[in-house]
């Protein structure tokens, strides 16, 4: 995602890499987790992302993409993979824990008890968000 200097490029590539933390979610028995994270970031912040592309304005973006310090982002995420992944195999039984089985009944009656007011008014802020982006976006095609 770092390297590209196309920007549908790098948003497929981000895709990829939420997929894959999905996959490291399933290897820790996280499944609900797993699937949090397909449909909520894999699906509905890449489609933001894709739509919020679309409704900005390509000659406002002409040339930002060269960027002098990419070398120095990319040297960074090797890094930072070089030491996850040195960090995994030291000791891939240090951070793991007997895995817990909840069942999705009591996750979705939780979601739906105790948690249904916080996803609303987050669902509320998204949307005014979202409809606040149209309206600047619609505000410099009438002049």
């Amino acid at each position: 995602m770092v390297g590209t200097r196309n920007m549908v490029h790098a948003i497929l590539f981000l895709l990829g890499s939420l997929i894959g933390v999905a996959g490291i979610y399933v290897l820790v028995f996280a499944e609900f987790l797993a699937l949090v994270q397909i449909l909520i970031y894999g699906g509905g912040i890449i489609i933001v992302l894709l739509f919020a592309l679309m409704l900005t304005k390509r000659d406002e973006f002409h040339g930002r993409m060269e960027n002098a310090q990419w070398p120095l982002a990319a040297i960074a995420s090797l890094g930072l993979f070089v030491l996850i992944t040195a960090s995994i195999f030291a000791d891939p039984q240090s951070g793991f824990e007997k895995p817990i089985h909840a069942n999705f009944t009591e996750i979705g009656r939780s979601l739906f008890t105790k948690w249904a007011i916080p996803f609303e008014i987050a669902s509320l802020i998204l949307l005014i968000a979202l409809i606040g982006a149209i309206v600047i976006a619609r505000s410099g095609e009438e002049d």
